[in-house]
């Protein structure tokens, strides 16, 4: 695995639970909002040893914290790029945490995979806009047919999960929740993260938000009419 680092404890990161976060590095979308700027470039290969010692050192962590900490929560980053996720999930299940898994849905074979082999308990999708804006928010080029299929893959599942927006005044308008509600129409949960603009990876964001402002809990009403538990999700939260 190609891991940044880990936090020790949250009491956010997985609701309900006392949780463990680890960071992997590298990401596939290029979202200009990103918070996590750091994550999204991967290591060059010469860095494998310093990724080694990082997991070495979150498994003593996990062995040391039994009965104290309840779940892991993975995240990035996106956790799907790594060649060994599947295996990392599974040590971590086999050691009696929960495992929750950060995605931004762009391998939907991960997540079938990862349900069937019952090694995550809580999905935690980004939904980064309306289908036909997707490519504005990502910055890239990207499948739309596996971001469906992931969608998909979660609602029909029996774990817990929610999908989850940041949404960036400029780049986000209301009226896109309708037609985000219409295509997540019956799902579970959907928080509405609020945009704070401090570390982002790509500072010229900063014109198009500048004095714009977006009532999140006029969005929530939208989406809740079809979605049964909406929740807008604070930094202080």
């Amino acid at each position: 695995m190609f891991l940044a680092s880990f936090e020790k404890f949250t009491l956010v990161d997985y609701p309900g639970k006392i949780a463990t976060t680890v960071f992997t590095q590298g990401c596939n979308f290029r979202c200009p909002f990103c918070h996590n700027p750091e994550l999204v470039f991967k290591y060059k290969s010469s860095l494998n040893s310093k990724n080694n010692v990082i997991e070495k050192k979150f498994f003593q962590f996990l062995e040391a914290r039994k009965g104290k900490i309840e779940a892991v929560c993975i995240t990035g980053g996106e956790p799907s790029l790594q060649p060994d996720l599947l295996k990392f999930m599974s040590k971590v299940k086999n050691k009696g945490y929960l495992v929750k898994l950060d995605t931004n849905g762009t391998k939907p074979s991960i997540i079938q995979e990862a349900i069937e082999k019952q090694i995550v308990d809580y999905i935690a999708m980004d939904i980064k806009h309306t289908l036909n804006k997707y490519e504005q928010a990502v910055g890239i080029k990207t499948k739309l047919d596996n971001i469906i299929k992931s969608v998909k893959l979660i609602q029909n599942s029996k774990i817990d999960y929610e999908f989850r927006t940041t949404v960036v005044p400029g780049i986000h308008r209301e009226e896109d929740f309708k037609e985000i509600a219409d295509w997540l129409k019956g799902s579970k949960k959907y928080y509405l993260q609020e945009y704070r603009e401090e570390k982002i990876l790509d500072p010229n964001l900063s014109q198009k938000t500048f004095q714009k402002k977006i009532d999140l809990e006029k969005i929530r009403k939208i989406l809740i009419q079809k979605i049964e538990r909406v929740e807008i999700r604070n930094y202080t939260d």
